[in-house]
């Protein structure tokens, strides 16, 4: 439970600096997206789930 919680203050933490660091472009994406179809969001997240899952196996062993 530990690493999970130390994962997810470190997404808040780069969340949170590329939200402090680059205002206008978080606006730019937020709009953006609302454009991409549900499918391929789905897709996307799916890819970034996958990806995740694969290096904390290899960098936990």
């Amino acid at each position: 439970m530990t690493d999970f919680l130390c994962a997810l203050g470190l997404l808040l933490v780069i969340e949170g600096v590329f939200y402090a660091l680059f205002p206008e472009a978080s606006r730019r994406l937020g709009r953006l997206i609302q454009e991409v179809p549900d499918t391929q969001l789905r897709r996307s997240g799916l890819f970034a789930a996958v990806a995740g899952v694969g290096i904390v196996w290899l960098v936990r062993g």
